[in-house]
């Protein structure tokens, strides 16, 4: 039997252990040819080889995620290897937690660095043969804790939701090339969470029950612009909404008018998901009376 995603080539990063196995794992029962990276090499070379000692197919990558020449060279290789890279999956991660207040800079930057800079790296290296070969699906890991917030984790929680960002915008750059870009947002049990949720919590939160919704978002019927969430085998969809909100116009007591009128500003019946960015623009000035076309571009 036809698996779904039968001789596609994968790219998990962050790969030598907890979730990014878990996804490493489950790509290859269906069919995926599966990079492994990780930056410590002997953990992706154990993924690879359990992968291809149940007969599926894998190759390890020791690469750090914010060098782009390795992760560059990882790229060359499994084309080489398989010639083309249909699904990159930006897994790899780290936490450095802390208050604000006592939160070091240089940890707020390692943080969006290896997540951010990390998924931006690895996207831009494998974007242009997506374009070319007109196919490609990417998934972000992103968080309720930059969905949400979260305390202690305003590092975490900004590059998190910094690669919502990110996925939004490369999503719609990539429609026409046949690119699907999505978002995960999983709840799940591993070394960066040991310590942050509770034991019994953990134990319910087993990475390989995330792992199946990401099949749902690299596969053919793949959707994009959508922000999955997923932990203890229960799965929702996330969305950034806009309310209908009111105009207010700009004369001499248009602030004092915002606050008057915050409960109709934000009454969320109504509220819908924005196509793209520009749909804010696009109301407000509808709103304001002008009828002619807002872009002076068309993309």
């Amino acid at each position: 039997m036809t698996k779904a995603l039968q001789d596609r080539v994968a790219i998990v990063t962050g790969a030598g252990g907890g979730l990014g196995r878990a996804h490493a794992l489950m790509l290859a029962r269906h069919g995926a040819c599966v990079v492994v990276n990780d930056s410590d090499g002997a953990a992706a070379e154990r993924v690879a080889a359990e992968i291809e000692a149940a007969g599926g197919r894998a190759m390890a990558a020791p690469a750090s995620v914010t060098d782009a020449e390795q992760v560059a060279a990882m790229v060359h290789a499994a084309t080489m290897a398989w010639g083309g890279i249909d699904i990159l999956v930006n897994n790899a991660g780290i936490l450095r937690d802390r208050s604000f207040a006592k939160m070091d800079l240089a940890d707020f930057r390692l943080v969006v660095d290896v997540h951010l800079m990390g998924a931006a790296t690895c996207s831009k290296a494998v974007w242009d043969q997506m374009r070319e070969r007109r196919h490609g699906r990417i998934v972000m890991t992103t968080s309720s804790s930059g969905l949400y917030g979260n305390f202690g984790q305003a590092n975490y929680g900004a590059a998190k939701m910094a690669l919502v960002g990110l996925m939004q915008t490369l999503a719609l750059e990539g429609e026409k090339y046949g690119i699907r870009v999505n978002c995960l947002a999983p709840t799940a049990a591993t070394r960066m969470t040991d310590g942050v949720l509770a034991p019994d919590a953990l134990a319910h939160l087993a990475p390989e029950a995330v792992s199946p919704g990401l099949l749902a978002l690299v596969g053919d019927d793949a959707p994009t612009r959508t922000i999955l969430c997923a932990g203890a085998g229960h799965f929702a969809t996330a969305n950034v909404t806009l309310t209908d909100g009111a105009f207010i116009g700009r004369d001499d007591d248009a602030a004092l008018r915002v606050i008057s009128e915050w409960d109709r500003i934000s009454d969320r019946r109504g509220e819908i998901v924005p196509a793209y960015g520009f749909t804010q623009a696009e109301r407000e000035l509808t709103s304001a009376g002008f009828t002619a076309p807002t872009m002076a571009v068309n993309r």
